[in-house]
């Protein structure tokens, strides 16, 4: 399995990502790689009961209340939380999930990863993102 080329070309395939956690503060991690995202051209969909709007886009309070298929589920939660937003992501047929840097949950992950899904944990997606743009391989 070669990582990077696998993650490249999942990443060139995906087109509407959940973001679990997704703040309305401009100065959260959350936003900026929201942000981020979007610019890319990816269709974020702010997943916080907390808040209406992030980014010009109506947030949903939970996974279950996306309407149309994600391809992508990246957490910004609390580790304790992680691996139940994991087997949300399988159950709502998400092709991949995202835990961000320091969060991880491997008995969820290998559930995951047994039903299919793409899984990434411990890592940043927009550093990602933006490495594998840089090295050509998006």
């Amino acid at each position: 399995m070669n990582y990077d080329k696998d993650l490249a070309d999942f990443l060139a395939s995906i087109k509407t990502l959940a973001i679990v956690g997704l703040s309305d503060d401009p100065s959260r991690d959350s936003h900026e790689v929201g942000s981020y995202l979007q610019s890319q051209g990816y269709r974020v969909i702010p997943v916080n009961p907390n808040v209406t709007t992030v980014l010009g886009r109506p947030a949903v309070a939970a996974l279950s209340d996306i309407a149309e298929p994600v391809d992508l589920v990246v957490v910004f939660r609390k580790p304790e939380h992680a691996a139940t937003v994991v087997d949300e992501a399988v159950e709502i047929g998400s092709r991949g999930v995202w835990l961000q840097l320091g969060i991880a949950a491997p008995e969820a992950e290998a559930r995951a990863r047994a039903k299919g899904l793409m899984v990434v944990s411990n890592r940043c997606v927009m550093v990602e993102h933006r490495r594998l743009l840089a090295s050509a391989q998006i």
